[in-house]
């Protein structure tokens, strides 16, 4: 090769070397690339943070569906609440990410946290509090009957009443209610189609409260009298009644053994002594003193039965 080829090789190679030199120089004035839009990139040195979360309270059994707001969300993301893990973490964009909470040690206020790699975790704020609360419970209904056009003024005593947002008679809601306390709350019963026993439950953040014999209430409909034994007598005379729920034993479902069954007896408006309720369809009573011939009617919770030509005694 001749002398001049070499030099032309070299002043090549040279420009070459000074075209790298310059592209690696503005590469590195310009700094790293660009993460993808709506998204941050892992490795950028965006820390995230925490704007808010909602709902910020949830039952301490967990399964409460979370969504944060905030910044520098990755696909990388991870979520605890205090020192558990979240499930289910869908990262929407850089600023919202949706999780299920997991379950509680106990009641309480945790800060909840997200964590991307390499970038780190979320800075502790006041923004980031998930409060757990526990489940209401229901130990008494007072009073535990009501007759099924509804309207009873009922005082429900329990436990974790506080922010209370329903109260229901099965799957009925209470008509009005009010959280006179985290022990109390005084409800109106509603109409219900049937004469049956129903459970009363409260729900709040921390779920419903479970079922049990303590939160029993008895709808209870109009007793009727189908015919009397004997028609006639003497004052004294022992009748027997019969007809259709006399007792609560009388309802399609088993009630509460506590609440014993009462019902009162009239002969033409007169009371009747010696009351015996022997079943949901038969009574004996023993007649007062009176004149002519009369009804006998019964009474219960559910009201009084409507007179007819079947409970006439003279």
């Amino acid at each position: 090769m001749s002398a001049s080829g070499i030099i032309q090789r070299r002043a090549i190679t040279v420009v070459a070397c000074i075209g790298l030199l310059v592209g690696i120089t503005r590469a590195a004035s310009a700094g790293p690339a660009s993460p993808p839009p709506g998204m941050a990139a892992a490795g950028f040195g965006n820390v995230p943070t925490i704007i808010s979360i909602s709902p910020s309270t949830g039952p301490t059994t967990g399964g409460t569906t979370v969504t944060i707001t905030g910044t520098f969300f990755n696909v990388t993301a991870t979520v605890k609440f205090g020192a558990n893990s979240a499930t289910n973490v869908t990262v929407v964009s850089a600023t919202s990410i949706t999780c299920t909470s997991p379950a509680g040690t106990s009641s309480g206020t945790v800060d909840v946290r997200v964590t991307t790699v390499p970038d780190g975790t979320s800075p502790v704020t006041a923004a980031d509090q998930f409060t757990y609360v526990d489940a209401p419970t229901v130990t008494n209904v007072s009073p535990a009957t009501g007759i099924v056009s509804g309207g009873a003024t009922v005082t429900i005593t329990g436990t974790n009443f506080t922010n209370a947002t329903a109260v229901k008679f099965a799957a009925v809601d209470a008509t009005t209610y009010t959280v006179n306390s985290a022990t109390s709350i005084t409800a109106t019963a509603p109409a219900y189609g049937a004469a049956v026993t129903v459970d009363v439950t409260v729900t709040t953040a921390g779920g419903t409260s479970a079922t049990g014999a303590s939160d029993k209430f008895i709808y209870t409909a109009v007793p009727t009298v189908t015919s009397i034994s004997p028609t006639s007598g003497p004052a004294g005379t022992v009748v027997t009644i019969t007809g259709t729920l006399f007792t609560y034993a009388g309802l399609a479902v088993t009630i509460q053994p506590m609440i014993a069954p009462t019902a009162s007896v009239s002969f033409g408006g007169t009371a009747a002594t010696s009351v015996t309720v022997v079943s949901a369809t038969s009574i004996t009573a023993t007649a007062p003193a009176g004149t002519g011939t009369v009804d006998v009617t019964v009474t219960t919770a559910g009201g009084t039965s409507v007179t007819s030509s079947a409970d006439q005694f003279t």
